[in-house]
Order: structure tokens, then sequence, then C-alpha cells
């Protein structure tokens, strides 16, 4: 099967484009025809410039797990949504995502973009809306033309990013450490959250021995000496303890939500006719966050709120377009992109 205009035409059964969605917790790359059929899947862990000590190495992990069985020659086209890849990380992104390229065997190079275009096109082929994300990072865009036109947040863990994984984590850590010191309420956080920071196998009965002081340290410790991007395991912790009545962590979630409400709003209103999509593991898992967002967001709308749950197929849809020797039809285009987000990840 082929598809093509004029005297250039281009053997499908050869031809792949890819895909690669790089956020904050894990890397997502999908191989896929022009036909919107996934060939090939891999993942790794985050991408995110900012937040993640080594992305490039996660970038070539997904790569190759995706392109395990197919000839780099067959690649026609990339796209690589990045995380942090704004005009203020464009370059460092640019540079990381050339050298995974070239690290894979892949000719020429990805066109590289912000994640948030990426999250759009894995939950719709419609050109324009609005993105939410809120996963290890929290940013919210307008959509024109399959392109972010206007962003708000975004801006990092250590400056921005309200409403995020990584939020979360810093405020539910200040919840203990202020508990443990005396300076805030008691709170249930104290429990589980020092053993998600320090795993399993962490000494909890010499810590106790030796006093809250000790588990303060302990705590601080780790926070630390992991990556930024490594408190957004703690947004799991602050949900358990509010479903278990824990004011503190019903009232981080609450002000999460609000900061997160409140990006999508300053964009300024929306047409009703027009897709929302929620992208990112909090607003994608059925949480009390993702519950209180969308209460927050209840409006008079005419189109529905999506959810967008695999960023490679998104990230592959757009590598379509982006593929200079496809000269394939919108209604195809459109075809494809439907089948490839709605393929099991």
């Amino acid at each position: 099967m082929t598809y093509g205009a004029g005297s250039e035409r281009v053997d499908t059964g050869a031809v792949v484009v890819v895909g690669v969605d790089a956020g904050g917790t894990s890397t997502r790359c999908t191989v896929a025809t022009p036909g919107g059929a996934v060939v090939g899947r891999g993942a790794s862990g985050g991408g995110n410039l900012r937040s993640v000590r080594d992305p490039g190495a996660h970038l070539v992990e997904a790569l190759r797990g995706a392109l395990r069985d197919i000839d780099p020659a067959r690649v026609a086209a990339g796209v690589l949504g990045m995380a942090g890849a704004g005009s203020a990380g464009r370059d460092r992104a640019e540079g990381l995502a050339r050298r995974a390229w070239s690290a894979v065997g892949l000719p020429g190079g990805p066109t590289v973009i912000p994640d948030l275009a990426v999250a759009f096109a894995a939950a719709t082929d419609a050109p324009d809306g609005t993105v939410l994300i809120a996963g290890t990072g929290a940013v919210s865009a307008r959509v024109r033309d399959r392109r972010a036109v206007r962003r708000c947040d975004g801006y990092g863990w250590l400056v921005g990013d309200e409403g995020s994984g990584v939020w979360i984590g810093q405020q539910a850590v200040r919840a203990v450490l202020g508990a443990l010191d005396g300076r805030r309420e008691p709170t249930l956080l104290v429990d589980d959250l020092p053993e998600a920071l320090l795993g399993p196998g962490c000494d909890r009965a010499a810590i106790a021995v030796q006093g809250r002081e000790a588990l303060a340290q302990a705590v601080i410790a780790a926070v630390y000496d992991a990556e930024p991007a490594r408190l957004a395991v703690l947004a799991p912790v602050v949900e358990r303890a509010a479903a278990q009545g824990d004011v503190t962590a019903r009232r981080i979630l609450g002000e999460a939500a609000r900061h997160l409400v409140a990006s999508a709003r300053a964009l300024g209103q929306d047409d009703p006719t027009e897709p929302f999509v929620l992208s990112g593991s909090l607003l994608t898992e059925p949480t009390l966050l993702a519950e209180l967002v969308r209460t927050g967001l209840t409006e008079r709308r005419e189109a529905p709120v999506l959810t967008a749950f695999d960023g490679g197929a998104g990230a592959a849809a757009l590598a379509l377009r982006a593929a200079p020797r496809l000269h394939v039809r919108e209604d195809t285009l459109r075809h494809a992109h439907r089948r490839l987000i709605s393929a099991p990840a």
C-alpha cells in the first residue's frame, strides 16, 4: 500500500515515524506506520530537563526499546515532546534530542516541541482546544493548529508548577517536618511519608528510638539527596491520607486543585465547542485531585472534557504530519491519529 501525491509515492510498509513524550516521571516512545498502526513501544524514566538528572539516558533507553525490531533507516520523521523544552530550555532540549537520535542510529533529527501539544494530541485529533497537565510538573495551554500558542505556569519545580506532583510533595514534606518539630498540626503523613522517601528498607525502629529529630533529619537527607522529580512519589501518599480523612492532606489537595483550575482559567474563556484535555497522572487516574479539578472546571460546555493517556501516541500522530516524505490527505491523517490514540498503551 502507498500514500502519495504527484510523482512521489512512498511504500508505507517500509516507512515509520517516531513519537516521544518525555515527562517528569516517565519517557514514552511510540513507533507507528502512516496508517496509524503501532509497531513499537519503549519506556524509561523521566525526561524533564529541569527536574531529572540524566534525561538524555532515558531518551536513549526509550528509543532503543521502541526500535528494537525496526531498521532505523525506515524512520521518516520524529517528534519529541519534552517537559521543559520551552524557549528557556529549547537549545538544551534540541541538543539532548540530537544526541539521543544519533546514539540509536536514527537519521537526521527529531522535531523538538514542548510536551503541551503532545499531551493535547494524545486525546484528540482536533487542531484547537485547551490542555491542562498535572503530573510531576503542571502547566496549562491554549492550542491552535496543534501548537501551544498561550501557556500558564510550567515554570519548573523551583519557582512554579503549582499543583503538580512535586508541589504536592513539597507541601507534604513541610507538613511532616512541621508536625515533627511542633510548628504544625499532627498529620497521618508522618506515618507514611518517610517510608515513601526512604524506601521499604528504612530502619523505622531505629529511627523511632532516636526520636522525632532523627526522623526529620532522615527525611530532609532523602529530599536533598534525590533529584527534585522524586518528590512527586509523595502525591499518592497524600491521596491515601486524604482518603482517611487527614485534614492536612485534604488541605494540600484542595490547594493544588485551586492552583490548577486558576492556571486553566488564566488562559481566558475557552470555546465550549472545543475539546478540553486533562493530562498527567494526577488528572488521568481516579484521584481526589482529579475530582476536585473537574468540579472546579465545570462550565456549560458542548464538548466533553477528554483524558489523555499515551503521550507517545500523541507525539507519533504529530510526527505523521511532520514527515517530509509523506504526502497524506487530511482525512487519512485524522483517521491514523484516531487509531493511534485509541490503541491500548
